[in-house]
């Protein structure tokens, strides 16, 4: 695997941003996206997050490599806001909050974060999301079922991401009906899975106040350096064929993995294996 640095810019004009980044489909990590007048910056801390939201009862999730046969990872467990926020704090624990919509439970929180929309209006500034990670924890590879443009600001902590193009899928081990990898980028045995030491990418360190633009259909395996919490929103697929593909993954897809698994359980999982491996192999043979 050979990992690039990405670029890194300030004080980027919508016109150069959607010039050389948008229109190419290439990652970026913008310094002024969230801008520095914003009130989070003074205001938000786990103390603050704790006080206005920590009896609210999470969803924690684990290890993603435990639920490689379907979509979406399983929540491992519940607990209250403010005990995973004092256990994150507490030592290295590899336990995340998923699409945690605080802002949905908080909506004066979207007044806190004033965007330099560097798309020229395209992001989605009213859907923002928020995650929370230990030290340690990571997601597994993957690629956002939608298709859209995602702009990732970090607020505490630090993340490393890798990020692929998506026509870099079937060296990436990509199952079949899924928009996840069945191998695992730091822990998987090369001799098992080849092809992933062919992979061409980019990686982008994010700090506080820093934020990543991964492209439509970029994978992007993401790993939480310290505990932390960023936000993300996005932008709409800006072509067609990622307009289509992203309905059909969300209306099509999924739906028809989900009964596939059903009705044929290991067996369906096994065979999305066989087709990921045999992919690879051949993708392995164009080198």
């Amino acid at each position: 695997m050979q990992l690039s640095k990405v670029d890194i810019v300030s004080d980027i004009t919508p016109e150069e941003f959607i010039q050389n980044y948008l229109k190419k489909n290439k990652p970026v990590l913008l310094k002024n996206f969230i801008r520095k007048d914003s009130p989070c910056w003074d205001k938000w801390s786990y103390e603050y997050f704790k006080e206005i939201a920590g009896d609210e009862v999470v969803s924690i999730y684990g290890k993603e490599d435990e639920h490689q046969d379907r979509a979406a990872s399983a929540p491992i467990g519940k607990m209250t806001f403010g005990e995973y926020l004092d256990l994150i704090q507490e030592k290295p624990v590899d336990i995340r909050l998923f699409l945690f919509n605080l802002m949905k439970i908080r909506p004066e929180l979207k007044k806190d974060v004033l965007f330099n929309d560097v798309t020229g209006g395209k992001v989605l500034q009213w859907l923002p999301l928020m995650f929370f990670g230990g030290e340690g924890s990571a997601t597994r590879n993957h690629f956002d079922i939608d298709m859209s443009h995602v702009f990732i600001s970090q607020f505490e902590g630090i993340k490393r991401i890798w990020l692929f193009p998506n026509d870099q899928s079937d060296l990436m081990y990509k199952l079949p009906y899924n928009f996840h990898s069945i191998a695992n980028l730091k822990t998987s045995d090369p001799q098992e899975y080849p092809a992933l030491k062919h992979l061409k990418g980019i990686e982008g360190i994010i700090d506080k106040g820093d934020t990543l633009y991964m492209p439509a259909g970029w994978w992007h395996y993401i790993q939480y350096e310290t505990h932390g919490y960023s936000i993300s929103v996005r932008a709409l697929p800006s072509t067609f064929n990622e307009k289509f593909k992203g309905a059909r993954n969300l209306f099509v897809t999924r739906y028809f993995d989900d009964a596939m698994r059903r009705l044929f359980k290991d067996r369906w999982f096994d065979y999305k294996i066989k087709v990921a491996k045999n992919r690879a192999d051949r993708a392995l043979k164009k080198i």
